[in-house]
C-alpha cells in the first residue's frame, strides 16, 4: 500500500465493527479522513452486544499498578496504549455519549442501566454523524495482486483502494458473531509474524465425570471457594460444575497458566479449596468430633457446612480410605485435586490469546511487513481476564491505531 496517490480527506478503510475497529473510526473520522469500515455481520458490534447480556463490564475501577498488571506477559506492550486511554478515559468518554456509569462492589464499572446497546445505538449514532460510512454483510477476503482490498458483499465482489488499512478482526471466538480467525493466514503469506490462537477466559475438561455428579450437579455454582495451582497461590470465587469439566470467572482467571501447564505437561491438577474461610486445623478439628450413627454426609453438613455440589466434588475426587482419616480428608478439603486434560474449543472461549505479535508492528501498531496496514484490538497477541480488561485495551489499541494512521499519513504527505 502507498500514499502516493493520496488525497484530501484521506480514505481509510476499517475491517472489523467491533469496539476496536469503531473506536478508530470515531478518532480519524473526527480527524476529517474519509471512513469505510466493513463488518461481516448484519450489524456491528455484535459480540460487544452479547458481552452486555447479564451486565455490560465496560472497566475495573482499581489502581494502576493492579490494573496494568492483568495483562501478564504483555503488560510491557499493552501499557503504552492505556496510559493514553486508560479506565477513567473510557468512562470519561462513555459519558460524553450520555450513558453514566457506577462502580460495583467488585470493582468492576458498568453503565448504570448494565446494558451495552443503548451505548453502542449512541455511538453508532455519533460515527454516522461525523461520517463513517458502515458497509455490514461486507466481508474481507484478503488482498487483490494490485495491492486493493477484496470485499465481498450482497452483490458480490470488489477491489478496494485504499490509503491506508486498519485490521481490526477479533480473534477465533464465536465465530458467528463474525471473528472466526481466517485472517490468519493471509497476513502469514504476507511475512507478518503470528502467535496461534489459542482459547483464554475458557472453561476445562476432565476425564469424565461420574453419572452421578454429571447427571446431579451439571451447572451447579460452586461458591465461597477458592483455585490455584500452587497451595500458596489460591484465588477467591466461585465457578461452575459442567457436564465436561468447570468453567466460569475464577477458572477464566486462571485459563492462562492452566492452559500453559497442560501444553507443557499433558494435563493439570487444579488444587480447589472447598473451605477457603477456615484453617486446615479448624477442618481437622471439625471432622474429629464423634459422628456416633451420623452418615458422613451428614457429619460433613453439620460440622463444615459441606453439601451439595462441594459434598459431591469432594466425593468424586477424594480417595475412599481418606473419609475415615480426619487429617487427611482434611488435607483433601482444603486442596482437593482435580486434574484438567484441555480446554474446551476455541470457539467456545470468552476471548483468544494469540494472534499478531507486537513484535511485528511498530509502537503505532503498524505492520512492519506491510507499511500502511495497522492491527488493533483482539487479533492482536496479548490476554487478559474478565473484568473489563478486554474491553479497555481493545478501546485503547484502536486509538492507538488511529492515531498512527494519521500520523503516518501526514509523514506521507
Amino acid at each position: 500500500m502507498t500514499a502516493s496517490n493520496l488525497t484530501t480527506p484521506s480514505s481509510i478503510a476499517i475491517i472489523g465493527g467491533g469496539p476496536a475497529g469503531l473506536m478508530a473510526a470515531e478518532v480519524l473520522s473526527q480527524a476529517g479522513m474519509q471512513v469505510d469500515l466493513y463488518d461481516a455481520m448484519p450489524s456491528v458490534g455484535r459480540k460487544f452486544l452479547l458481552a452486555g447480556v447479564g451486565g455490560m463490564n465496560i472497566t475495573h475501577s482499581e489502581p494502576w499498578p493492579a490494573f496494568i498488571s492483568r495483562y501478564a506477559e504483555r503488560t510491557a506492550q499493552v501499557e503504552p496504549l492505556l496510559r493514553d486511554f486508560d479506565a477513567d478515559s473510557l468512562r470519561q468518554w462513555i459519558h460524553g455519549l450520555g450513558i453514566e456509569t457506577f462502580v460495583g462492589s467488585s470493582g468492576r464499572v458498568f453503565p448504570t442501566d448494565m446494558k451495552a446497546a443503548p451505548l453502542l445505538r449512541a455511538w453508532l449514532k455519533r460515527l454516522r454523524e461525523s461520517g463513517v460510512n458502515l458497509h455490514t454483510r461486507h466481508r474481507w477476503l484478503g488482498w487483490n495482486s494490485d495491492g486493493s482490498l477484496r470485499i465481498a458483499g450482497p452483490d458480490g465482489e470488489r477491489a478496494v483502494s485504499t490509503d491506508a488499512l486498519l485490521l481490526a478482526l477479533g480473534g477465533a471466538s464465536w465465530a458467528r458473531l463474525g471473528s472466526d480467525g481466517a485472517w490468519l493466514p493471509w497476513l502469514q503469506a504476507k511475512g507478518v509474524e503470528v502467535a496461534t490462537l489459542r482459547p483464554s477466559n475458557c472453561g476445562f475438561e476432565v476425564t469424565a465425570w461420574s453419572e452421578l455428579l454429571r447427571s446431579r450437579f451439571a451447572g451447579a455454582p460452586l461458591k465461597n471457594i477458592a483455585m490455584g495451582l500452587h497451595r500458596e497461590q489460591m484465588r477467591p470465587g466461585e465457578c461452575v460444575v459442567t457436564e465436561t469439566g468447570v468453567e466460569g470467572s475464577l477458572v477464566y482467571a486462571l485459563s492462562a497458566p492452566i492452559r500453559e501447564r497442560i501444553a507443557r505437561d499433558g494435563h493439570a491438577t487444579l488444587l480447589i479449596d472447598l473451605l477457603p474461610g477456615k484453617s486446615v486445623a479448624q477442618v481437622e478439628k471439625a471432622l474429629a468430633k464423634p459422628r456416633g450413627s451420623r452418615s458422613m454426609a451428614r457429619h460433613l453438613s453439620g460440622q463444615l457446612g459441606l453439601d451439595g455440589v462441594k459434598a459431591a466434588l469432594l466425593r468424586e475426587l477424594a480417595p475412599a480410605g481418606q473419609f475415615d482419616d480426619p487429617q487427611r480428608l482434611a488435607a483433601s478439603i482444603k486442596a482437593l485435586p482435580l486434574q484438567l486434560l484441555r480446554t474446551r474449543p476455541l470457539d467456545e472461549a470468552i476471548s483468544t490469546a494469540g494472534g499478531v505479535r507486537f513484535e511485528a508492528m511498530n509502537e503505532h501498531l503498524m505492520l512492519n511487513a506491510l507499511p500502511g496496514v495497522f492491527c488493533a484490538g483482539e487479533m492482536l497477541d496479548w490476554e487478559a481476564p474478565t473484568g473489563g480488561y478486554l474491553l479497555t485495551a481493545c478501546f485503547a489499541s484502536g486509538r492507538t491505531a488511529a492515531q498512527g494512521i494519521l500520523d503516518w499519513l501526514q509523514q506521507a504527505h
